[in-house]
């Protein structure tokens, strides 16, 4: 059977391109359906779901839509009817890949369909801004972006390299076999937050669950890291949670460079999921700097370290750190069942134990303070008079989670 590539555009402006990136993908051996998400100009190309049935599936119409013809009115309902329509299609094994083309509206349009489709499945996204800031389009989903490098306006000797290229790239990426599904006697798949000031505890966690029958999947905790694992969870990839480093949820309360959003740290307690949770690195924040190697004023009286010349991490003080813990035990009153929360005593990432840049005594005590009287009684705390990095904390860590697991 041949793989079906859904080619979604504006069938109006990029008619041409799509026609041309469905020839591409029939000559490969693969089979192309086009979805329209033009609204006012003229289609001249056919295509396999027009926009009547793109709106239908949005919960309007067009008739609706051109009574008052704006983008951001139009854009939600032929985002929500595209998504509604591939994620159907999906499920049954219709389509394959998805590949995308655009300017600023047509990629903001398209990639937002894409964040609504399942991890694994091929998203690829030509654009002509895949140049600069990509974060808002790919978000937290495993989508590929490609720059079109000129306007995709027309075909010409170069466009029509690039457009099958992108063709090539959807097709090659559906006819790959390989699934999200864990390894065959795999117990489990453990979700594990990870920052720099952590990796060793953090690569000697994946060895710790390999040994113990489980697989691993590490996020960076830099925002979007959390943010994806915690979909993983939603979507039932990740079935239980070591939360090794809540820098998230510092940088959230100072708006540093790795924050989170309000939703981090309440995922797994509202699905039920086993969890074991460190304030891994959440004693400084990450500030992104305009100069580098510039200390803001703010932050002049603080202990600090450049991570590199463009990121500050300052030491938070005895009432910051306060604020952290606090935001830290308001989110985990989801949490009712499988927590276990554990305090490295002697420093909870590697800037803040002896030898560290970023050691402070009273700051730990505070932060601890608040940890221990504001703590949710559903969750159960308990302290190690260890480092986080320490083998002995993260084997304790690892046991934990897996007697959780285990227990059901």
């Amino acid at each position: 059977m041949s793989n079906v590539i859904a080619i979604l555009a504006t069938m109006d402006t990029k008619g041409a391109e799509s026609d041309f990136m469905r020839q591409e993908i029939e000559t490969l051996g693969g089979k192309a359906i086009l979805i329209d998400l033009g609204v006012v100009g003229e289609v001249r190309i056919p295509v396999d779901i027009s926009i009547h049935e793109v709106a239908r599936a949005g919960g309007s119409s067009i008739q609706k839509i051109l009574e008052h013809p704006t983008r951001q009115d139009a854009a939600p309902i032929l985002i929500a009817g595209a998504a509604k329509i591939l994620n159907a299609m999906i499920a049954k094994g219709e389509v394959h890949a998805l590949v995308a083309l655009g300017g600023t509206q047509g990629t903001s349009n398209c990639s937002q369909v894409m964040q609504a489709l399942p991890y694994g499945f091929p998203k690829v996204m030509l654009s002509t801004v895949a140049s600069g800031d990509t974060a808002p389009f790919v978000d937290i989903k495993d989508i590929t972006m490609m720059f079109s490098v000129g306007d995709i306006l027309g075909l010409n000797p170069f466009s029509r390299k690039i457009l099958a290229n992108a063709a090539g790239a959807a097709l090659g990426m559906a006819r790959i076999d390989r699934t999200i599904a864990p390894e065959e006697g795999c117990k489990g798949v453990v979700g594990i937050t990870n920052l720099g000031v952590l990796t060793s505890g953090a690569m000697h966690a994946i060895d710790l669950f390999h040994a113990a029958g489980y697989e691993a999947i590490t996020f960076h905790a830099i925002g979007a890291g959390g943010r994806a694992m915690e979909q993983m969870m939603k979507e039932g990839i990740i079935t239980a949670v070591f939360d090794y480093a809540l820098g998230e949820i510092a940088d959230e309360v100072f708006d540093g460079l790795r924050a989170g959003n309000e939703e981090r740290l309440t995922v797994a307690g509202k699905l039920g999921l086993p969890q074991v949770i460190c304030p891994g690195g959440a004693e400084h924040i990450g500030l992104l700097l305009h100069v580098p190697n510039e200390v803001p004023t703010r932050y002049v009286d603080h202990a600090y370290v450049f991570h590199n010349p463009y990121i500050f991490a300052p030491r938070m003080n005895v009432e910051e750190i306060k604020q952290i813990g606090k935001a830290i035990t308001s989110r985990l009153q989801y949490s009712q069942t499988k927590t276990v929360f554990m305090i490295p005593t002697r420093g909870v990432s590697r800037y803040s134990v002896d030898g560290g840049d970023l050691v402070d005594r009273e700051s730990d005590e505070a932060f601890f303070d608040v940890l221990r009287t504001t703590m949710p009684a559903s969750v159960e705390l308990r302290e190690l008079d260890l480092g986080a990095e320490d083998p002995a904390f993260v084997e304790a860590a690892v046991s934990t989670l897996i007697d959780l697991i285990e227990a059901d």
